[in-house]
């Protein structure tokens, strides 16, 4: 590893702008799920501005120690969305990982595949047809312990249940035309979710256009810093999104809106939507009726919903409509689940030790299902349930609320 970093131009003038408007009060340590787990500084958004500044102004030698501080970092943004100073965090942490890129070794194959969502997406869907998940975690165990490669096939999932949805009654005319943005993985994994949104946007009048399988929001390589590939993914999505006639893009996967809205459409054209937040504010939403459901859903809202989208009022106010149904959300903290994109294949003990404490939090309700919006958290927590041997459902808001809608004829 070189032992300077590298001097101008890869200096970034941005990155040591940004990182010095942080006045280093700690208020954000509480809040860190690193910090929480280690207890140093340099698992702190404190100690990794604090890195990526030394870096990047040359009186720190790039070491191991220093590249893997901030490579352990979730980017839930917890620590952003508390700050007083309003630090852009997550704009410091990626222009840290990309510029210390030419750093670092070369990237494994499983690093090539994570900032390859065409690619990631195609593997996703073969092992689906082979359905993977049933039998490849049990041939984990006989790979070398601390590889990728076996840390990949033991977190292959079941394959979602398809949806049982009845045919809708006739439809009012459209009152207008919606993107619904699938995503890369998502469109393999989160497919009931996505009938879900088609069914229930359907059942409000809307015509409903889909992207394209694979479509990236550029979320998995930008935070790994290949901030290049994915300029690239972003570049596609948008070309494809504007061209599909919609006023509005709608977003089921949390992890997937902060990209998609602030890179992919950052000129708002179309504009990005949550989809829970479009739902609960549509005067129509309210003529529909659900079928009750007696039993208790554990909510688990992730870093993305909380911290990125902002919104989460709206899921409570859509499932407060299936009647006799208990929500109950997890408690706030611990937050994050080590889901985090691709982080809980490169960091594993780490995202391991963070959702032992979610799912110990989830067992505590006794739940009969376990609810979340973002498809890594779904993978990776259902992953979890099933080496408990736990027989808990995991599953998206909207697949539950379309199973429960009562407007549909058979």
């Amino acid at each position: 590893m070189a032992s300077v970093y590298p001097a101008s131009p890869a200096v970034d003038p941005r990155l040591l702008a940004l990182a010095d408007q942080c006045v280093m009060c700690g208020l954000c340590l509480p809040h860190c799920p690193t910090y929480r787990i280690a207890g140093i500084e340099a698992e702190s958004p404190r100690g990794r501005i604090a890195l990526a500044r030394a870096l990047a102004s040359g009186t720190l030698a790039p070491s191991a120690a220093a590249l893997t501080h901030l490579d352990q970092c979730l980017a839930c943004l917890s620590c952003q969305k508390v700050c007083p100073s309003q630090v852009q965090y997550e704009e410091i942490l990626v222009r840290s990982r990309a510029a210390t890129a030419p750093l670092r070794p070369a990237p494994t194959r499983l690093q090539r595949l994570l900032r390859d969502p065409v690619r990631l997406t195609r593997l996703a869907r073969l092992a689906a047809r082979l359905r993977s998940g049933r039998w490849l975690p049990r041939l984990a165990r006989w790979l070398p312990p601390d590889s990728h490669l076996r840390r990949l096939a033991a977190a292959q999932p079941q394959p979602p249940r398809p949806l049982r949805l009845p045919h809708l009654r006739a439809a009012p005319a459209p009152r207008g035309t919606v993107a619904l943005f699938r995503g890369c993985v998502a469109s393999v994994h989160d497919r009931d979710t996505h009938a879900a949104a088609r069914y229930l946007l359907t059942a409000l009048g809307y015509a409903v256009v889909e992207s394209a399988p694979a479509q990236c929001c550029g979320a998995l390589p930008r935070h790994l810093g290949d901030i290049d590939a994915a300029a690239r993914h972003a570049a596609a999505t948008r070309a494809a999104l504007q061209a599909s006639g919609a006023e509005v893009v709608l977003v089921s996967a949390s992890g997937c809106y902060g990209d998609l809205k602030e890179q992919v459409l950052a000129d708002g054209t179309p504009r990005v939507v949550d989809i829970h937040a479009f739902l609960a504010a549509d005067p129509q939403f309210a003529a529909l009726r659900f079928r009750p459901l007696r039993a208790r859903a554990a909510l688990h809202l992730p870093c993305t919903q909380v911290n990125v989208v902002g919104d989460t009022a709206a899921i409570g106010r859509l499932l407060a409509r299936i009647p006799e149904l208990t929500v109950l959300p997890l408690p706030e903290q611990p937050r994050c689940c080590g889901a985090a994109g691709s982080y809980f294949l490169e960091h594993a003990q780490i995202a391991e030790r963070l959702r032992e404490e979610k799912l110990d939090q989830a067992a505590a309700l006794a739940p009969d299902l376990l609810l979340t919006t973002n498809i890594g958290c779904r993978l990776h927590l259902g992953n979890g349930l099933r080496q408990r041997d736990a027989a808990v459902p995991v599953r998206h808001p909207l697949a539950l609320l379309a199973q429960q809608l009562e407007n549909a004829a058979s």
